[in-house]
């Protein structure tokens, strides 16, 4: 485990977490190389029996197709800044991932509801290394069942990196709520392996 990450202190979870593993001016050359790389798609969801735009843009890369919230991704082939981000990643986690996730929330509109990625391609106790590069934004935790433990919430800094492994999906959701100050656009990709 890199030594920049630090552990959060949160029961029946293992979360890290370091504000600014890539820093500044590199992290806004990032942003700007996303931006303009990646294969952004407004993609739809199935909700109250409406199609309904999801209130974010996004994009799939990697080795592996992968469901969630019904949609079906097949893989785009990496690109070159996503394979030098995801080799930072592994080294700082300790793991290997073969797929990334990437949101675009371009204003405080742009949300990510209550959830935990628990789909059972991603293994019993999946490593998800979450990279963020542009806007800052509320990131919050919330315990599945206990009811003593209150959400936890902190701050997503632009090329901060947040790990979430061990038992974590299992017990905890996580969201990105909406916000009515204006932020700047912001780009989230969460490196995750894939068993097919």
């Amino acid at each position: 485990m890199h030594s920049q990450l630090k552990p959060f202190n949160l029961p029946d979870a293992e979360v890290y977490f370091s504000a600014d593993f890539i820093p500044a001016p590199e992290s806004n050359l990032y942003f700007d190389r996303l931006m303009q790389e990646v294969n952004w798609q407004q993609e739809s969801i199935k909700m109250f029996g409406r199609n309904l735009p999801m209130p974010r843009l996004t994009a799939w890369y990697g080795d592996r197709s992968y469901t969630y919230s019904g949609l079906h991704n097949k893989p785009q082939l990496w690109l070159p800044v996503l394979q030098e981000l995801r080799q930072q990643v592994e080294q700082a986690s300790g793991h290997k991932y073969n797929s990334v996730l990437l949101n675009l929330y371009r204003t405080g509109q742009d949300s990510m509801g209550w959830h935990s990625d628990n789909e059972p391609e991603l293994g019993q106790q999946p490593s998800i290394a979450s990279l963020n590069f542009g806007g800052e934004r509320r990131f919050a935790f919330k315990h599945r069942t206990r009811k003593d433990l209150k959400p936890f919430a902190f701050t997503l800094t632009n090329g901060s990196l947040l790990l979430m492994q061990g038992p974590t999906q299992h017990h905890w959701l996580h969201q990105v709520p909406k916000t009515a100050k204006p932020v700047p656009p912001r780009i989230n990709l969460t490196f995750r392996c894939v068993n097919s």
